[in-house]
């Protein structure tokens, strides 16, 4: 199963990023092959609609979870609408690397 994390950096142990939208990279994390892709956010800059935009990019690459500090009132409903799940982590400090391990303990 793929999840995205959003983050600040292109590196594991970069800061998740607290804003869906517009975060620097979306990570990639795939639970069955245990890889790990960081993928610039180009929708970032956009004047208008980026957490939708960015909710559709992440989808259509197979997300199926996503994490994140904050998300837009915009995306929920269409995230609701593909039936991606969404964990809202506020206040984070932590990096990529701490929330992978944390995910590789549950199961989904």
């Amino acid at each position: 199963m793929k999840v995205v994390i959003t983050s600040q950096g292109n590196t594991p142990e970069s800061i998740m990023d607290m804003h869906f939208g517009r975060c620097a990279y979306f990570v990639f994390y795939d639970t069955d092959s245990d890889s790990t892709e960081f993928v610039p956010n180009t929708n970032k800059n956009n004047l208008d609609g980026v957490g939708l935009e960015s909710a559709r990019f992440v989808a259509a690459k197979g997300a199926k979870t996503v994490i994140s500090g904050d998300f837009g009132e915009k995306v929920k409903p269409l995230f609701d609408q593909l039936q991606i799940q969404l964990i809202l982590i506020p206040d984070s400090k932590k990096t990529i690397s701490q929330i992978i391990k944390v995910l590789k303990r549950w199961s989904f």
